[in-house]
């Protein structure tokens, strides 16, 4: 990340590249939230059980959940925009200060954010944690539910790791040292949104997933999301984005499980015609690399532009995480494609829509030029 200086590439751009920049910033966290409110129902069903429930299709839109509510998100999306705000208030407290190096403890306040959220009712009161409970973000009613977040997630948290950016990776973490569930990679797209080179996404997705996860082969997935979504950004391909992103791993040691995922995933888009025991090949997504595989290969083997709701569908009709995998799919097909091609039906009738894209373009706005922001939005401590 930039430290007091605005190093991004999105300086100088024109108008249109700064609109499409910020379409597909919008696109990928809310393509994100929508994958993950199609999932969110049917997360812990079989295959088999889908298709008894909805038919042969399976899922073919957004379900009403067990209390009847439609549109709702989970866990995913909720760590997503924290992720965003923890970057936000990272690079304003780079730019006001002129120094940067604090990114993974101010990505872990905003964590630890997210954690009232499942902990509490409503917005605690700041008290001794003043510090943390800070900002509009942590406001907002519908962000108080707890819906089924990962175990490593809520465990990590209660360590007070803060990871130490290193140069070389690939050593496990502290922290639930053999852990690689998929709560890494499915909050990490905002480390690809912030217009920096792709390994510098990389390496702060790696570092932040320590924070809670301690086995690579977690922290290497968020990391590889990131690179992916950070190419796209730029307007790369899905295809060249991925295998630019699994370059990048291969430089780093530890990276074979990860790889092999991703070229699973590659090598079955080549395979033709989709289908979901075609998924159900590359896993159940319940650990990181898997839910990376199944995702890059629902967005690779369906591309158009007219195939990003067929590409959201394929990526939750399987046996296991289908909310995390919806998720990863949307967040890589929004920033591929751009808000104005999510599904309209389902994009409004998405919890959250609103603050979602508030994110989004606050995201932007902070990476583009200094901002003076309201008082209490985004503070710097």
């Amino acid at each position: 990340m930039s430290n007091g200086s605005r190093g991004s590439r999105v300086n100088g751009a024109s108008w249109n590249d700064r609109t499409d920049r910020r379409a597909r910033v919008r696109g990928c966290l809310l393509g994100g939230a929508i994958g993950d409110a199609l999932g969110n129902p049917v997360e812990f069903l079989s295959l088999a059980g889908i298709r008894r429930a909805h038919g042969e299709h399976g899922v073919r839109g957004l379900l009403p959940d067990e209390e009847g509510v439609t549109g709702r998100v989970t866990d995913d999306t909720q760590m997503t925009l924290f992720t965003a705000e923890g970057l936000i208030r990272a690079h304003s407290r780079a730019m006001s200060k002129g120094v940067g190096g604090a990114e993974t403890a101010l990505v872990r306040n905003a964590y630890l954010r997210w954690l009232d959220t499942q902990n509490y009712p409503a917005p605690p009161a700041a008290g001794g944690d003043s510090a943390i409970r800070t900002g509009w973000l942590r406001q907002q009613p519908w962000l108080y539910a707890r819906r089924a977040p990962g175990n490593a997630c809520l465990t990590g948290l209660a360590t007070g790791h803060v990871p130490e950016p290193v140069d070389k990776l690939g050593a496990p973490g502290p922290v639930n040292t053999g852990s690689k569930g998929c709560g890494t990679v499915m909050r990490s797209a905002p480390f690809g949104l912030t217009g920096e080179d792709a390994p510098v996404g990389f390496r702060l997705a790696y570092w932040c997933a320590q924070i809670t996860h301690g086995h690579p082969t977690g922290a290497y997935a968020a990391a590889a999301l990131a690179a992916i979504v950070a190419h796209l950004l730029e307007g790369d391909s899905m295809p060249g984005a991925v295998l630019r992103a699994m370059d990048l791993l291969g430089r780093h040691p530890g990276h074979e499980e990860t790889t092999a995922a991703l070229r699973a995933a590659v090598d079955l888009a080549a395979q033709g015609a989709p289908t979901a025991e075609k998924v159900e090949t590359l896993g159940a997504g319940w650990v990181a690399e898997e839910a990376l595989a199944i995702a890059v290969y629902c967005a690779l083997v369906l591309p158009g532009t007219d195939q990003v709701a067929q590409a959201l569908l394929l990526s939750v009709n399987h046996s296991g995480d289908s909310d995390s995998t919806g998720a990863i799919c949307g967040n890589l097909l929004g920033a591929r494609h751009g808000d104005v091609c999510l599904p309209s039906s389902w994009l409004v009738a998405t919890e959250g829509r609103a603050v979602i894209t508030e994110v989004a373009d606050d995201l932007c706005v902070e990476f583009e030029h200094a901002v003076d922001w309201p008082a209490g939005r985004y503070p710097v401590c």
